[in-house]
């Protein structure tokens, strides 16, 4: 396999989504040392609009579109994202090529006077701009009033620290890789707060007909966050999964098994649907779909008829 002399990444602009990119960046000119890899640094529709959920402008999609534009035209190779960022419905002339191995897949509490949920007082506002979290801390916690969160991740903690909420959640990956460890009062378990499919792993997306890029990136996959990834998707798929949809994801490879928890809800809380399922990870688009099908048969589709519904209202 011959070395291209120079690759070029698309990114988002943000402080984190740099990181992600730089991070790549590295790992390839470790893997290529004559190779020059360059950074494209752009602004997508997903930072420009603040003012309102991503539920209600177009969902996830937002973030990728400008930097899937530069991979059609040309001024760069790749583009790399969080994982929890990219449709389930990419198809061609895209392809997700490499799924790197996960960091942390948690939900973290930020708070400046709280450390943890069960000491917030009632009637505390907690940021979100996650319809998914919303839904999870409104069931457990319904003492609590949950506000929409959007912007960046600097933006979000200087909304929090100028005392517009007692609280807010992020992902824990995003606050660990800028080396905001202390800022993170604690981590909540998949089992209070389930994380979105993809959470906490980086994708690489490429255009489908760049064989070359296939083979240059293969030795960035991880094969057990891939496997996970491949099962969390495709429960989100089947079901819809977009962000009008608070549902999420969970797979973890162990003992030679994947193992997969996932639930649907409605955004006030009052009804979550889980499901369990397993199997080999080769089979885990599989498992995905026997989790999804046993949320379909525990009532799923009458309530995402409902919150479909409601969206188009």
């Amino acid at each position: 396999m011959s070395q291209p002399e120079r690759l070029v990444i698309a990114t988002r602009a943000s402080r984190l989504a740099l990181w992600q990119a730089e991070h790549v960046r590295d790992r390839l000119q470790g893997l290529y040392p004559a190779c020059r890899v360059e950074l494209l640094e752009l602004t997508t529709r997903g930072d420009r609009i603040l003012d309102r959920t991503l539920s209600k402008v177009g969902g996830k999609g937002l973030f990728i579109k400008e930097l899937e534009n530069a991979l059609l035209d040309g001024r760069a190779d790749m583009a790399v994202h969080s994982l929890k960022d990219v449709p389930v419905d990419l198809s061609d002339p895209f392809l997700l090529t490499a799924v790197l191995e996960r960091a942390d897949p948690r939900d973290a509490l930020v708070s400046n006077h709280y450390a943890s949920l069960a000491e917030l007082p009632p009637g505390a506002v907690v940021g979100t701009s996650s319809l998914r979290r919303e839904s999870q801390l409104r069931a457990r916690h319904p003492h609590l009033r949950v506000q929409p969160l959007r912007g960046n991740l600097d933006t979000r903690l200087g909304k929090l620290d100028a005392g517009q909420y007692d609280a807010i959640v992020l992902a824990a990956a995003g606050l660990q890789r800028l080396g905001l460890h202390e800022r993170i009062r604690c981590c909540l378990e998949p089992e209070e707060s389930l994380p979105a499919a993809g959470q906490g792993a980086l994708g690489i997306e490429i255009l489908a007909s760049r064989q070359d890029l296939r083979e240059l990136l293969a030795p960035l996959a991880c094969a057990d966050t891939t496997a996970c990834a491949l099962a969390e998707r495709a429960v989100s798929r089947a079901l819809g999964g977009s962000c009008q949809v608070p549902l999420a994801a969970y797979a973890q490879c162990g003992g030679g098994l994947l193992s997969l928890r996932a639930l649907v809800a409605c955004p006030d809380g009052r009804q979550v649907l889980h499901a369990q399922a397993q199997g080999a990870p080769a089979q885990a688009e599989q498992v995905g779909l026997q989790a999804a099908d046993s949320l379909l048969q525990a009532g799923a589709r009458e309530l995402l008829r409902g919150l479909l519904a409601d969206g188009a209202s």
